[in-house]
């Protein structure tokens, strides 16, 4: 007859005496990861014809939980975007997370930008892969075999079309001219 295993708080038993759990896959799809934050430059409105660029925030991330009795901390990393510029072209999975730019660019190609062919209304969308690892009652970091995909809410924006036209009339003149 076996007895059960009594430790002290916070001690972990030797893989001789108990099995540790396992943090799998569906464990870690479980959690509650916070979605990357997706970035539209310039947004709400773009250009035709001309670079638009994205950008993911995402950061590392941290939970505690139990798993068969025990405490778990479990750390997630993102680690792969996916990008759907909502006009039918994407970008990913990559490591590429994209970067702002400074106030002044703009029709910059970055190598996250998108430049769009046509006018209208577009979602653009951005999955994020994390994978993880995990630690059982403070023991050793174990990783997780397998990724959670986690989409971030899309970011609406307006492709227009810009025309340039030259007029004589002085503004300060002729307020009234065409073009002021």
């Amino acid at each position: 007859m076996s007895r059960p295993l009594c430790l002290p708080a916070g001690e972990v038993p030797d893989s001789g005496s108990m099995p540790i759990p396992v943090f799998t896959v569906e464990d870690l799809q479980r959690l509650d990861i916070a979605a990357a934050t997706s970035v539209v430059e310039p947004a709400p409105h773009t250009l035709v014809n001309y670079n638009t660029n994205v950008y993911a925030e995402a950061e590392a991330q941290e939970f505690t939980t139990t798993l068969a009795g025990y405490p778990v901390t479990v750390r997630v990393y993102p680690i792969e975007y996916t990008w759907d510029y909502g006009d039918g072209a994407t970008l990913g999975p990559t490591q590429l997370t994209g970067y702002p730019l400074d106030e002044n660019e703009w029709d910059l190609e970055t190598d996250t930008s998108h430049r769009y062919t046509e006018t209208g209304d577009v979602q653009v969308g951005l999955s994020t892969t994390f994978e993880g690892e995990y630690s059982v009652a403070g023991g050793p970091w174990l990783a997780v075999d397998g990724t959670s995909t986690v989409d971030s809410a899309p970011v609406d924006v307006s492709v227009w079309r810009a025309k340039v036209r030259n007029y004589a009339d002085d503004c300060n003149e002729n307020p009234a001219g065409a073009g002021c």
